[in-house]
């Protein structure tokens, strides 16, 4: 049995088509045809039903073809990974961050890589947790920064480099509520309630600790009136009305903190998520020290 064979199976099973994929293989049929039969001849039971032109996987031949893109998958990641080894600081990129993340890293990325990694071809793609965790194990992305409590554990999926950052409420310094003559003193919850209130999609997590600090009139399905998935959006928004703001007190640094009563004491954890057994592009060194840089309150 051999990497080609297998390679043979997987094109014969997407084309259904003897014809087809020799022509994709740069074979001749009768070639195509012999390693498939040596591959059933060694495995010792048939792999394809042959129906007319049509070549159908038999139930066995549905698990050997399962087994078979794993083997080629694992043997591409090993010549991947010598060939990103060889071109050293070349290369490329693809990163998916999150709402949060993307306000403080994306145009300090590619801002880095252009000054000085110039070779590396760097992509950004920005979308919610579950849209950007598809396409990494789609192999689309080679590796995501979000909100750690945003995403379903699963084994595939390591998270490293998690760094905690304070949520908070934030305005403008003109605002209403910033103008008090007691402007120090905590607020209630219901005080935000008379302007508009502006957030990214909030995790689960952030949802019950503020319905268990202020009630059900908090929860961000409540409460929250402006939803985006760009931080960056809503910052100046607030910046330029009275719109009150619930995000990563570092993601806006010229607006003004509102104390609450009780106190917010809501974090955001933002981690690295790689492909788990997907061989690492070298590149993510230069994204893991930036995200060790600048994603600190």
């Amino acid at each position: 049995m051999t990497l080609v064979q297998l390679r043979h199976l997987i094109s014969l099973a997407q084309s259904g088509s003897f014809s087809r994929s020799a022509e994709a293989l740069h074979l001749t049929q009768p070639a195509l045809s012999r390693s498939i039969k040596a591959l059933e001849d060694e495995l010792g039971q048939p792999l394809f039903d042959r129906v007319g032109r049509r070549a159908t996987p038999t139930a066995y031949g549905r698990e050997v073809l399962e087994r078979a893109r794993h083997l080629v998958f694992e043997a591409d990641e090993l010549a991947a990974s010598g060939s990103r080894q060889l071109a050293g600081r070349s290369g490329s990129i693809r990163i998916g961050m999150g709402s949060g993340p993307g306000a403080m890293l994306m145009t300090p990325l590619l801002q880095l890589m252009a000054t000085e990694h110039p070779l590396i071809r760097c992509e950004v793609s920005r979308a919610r947790t579950d849209t950007l965790v598809q396409a990494l194990r789609a192999r689309e992305l080679d590796a995501l920064v979000v909100d750690a409590r945003s995403l379903q554990p699963a084994p595939d999926l390591n998270v490293g480099s998690v760094s905690e950052m304070r949520g908070t409420v934030l305005c403008r310094r003109g605002h209403p509520l910033a103008r008090r003559r007691d402007s120090k003193t905590p607020l209630r919850f219901d005080a935000l309630l008379a302007y508009p209130i502006g957030a990214t999609p909030l995790s689960d997590e952030v949802a019950r600790t503020l319905v268990e600090r202020y009630g059900p009139q908090a929860h961000p399905a409540q409460c929250v009136t402006l939803r985006c998935e760009e931080i960056p959006s809503l910052v100046d928004v607030a910046r330029h009305s009275d719109a009150i703001l619930i995000a990563i007190r570092a993601a806006a640094p010229d607006l003004v903190e509102l104390p609450l009563k009780p106190a917010l004491n809501a974090t955001a954890r933002f981690g690295i998520v790689t492909l788990a057994g997907r061989v690492e592009a070298p590149a993510m060194g230069i994204v893991r020290a930036l995200v060790e840089r600048l994603m600190v309150d």
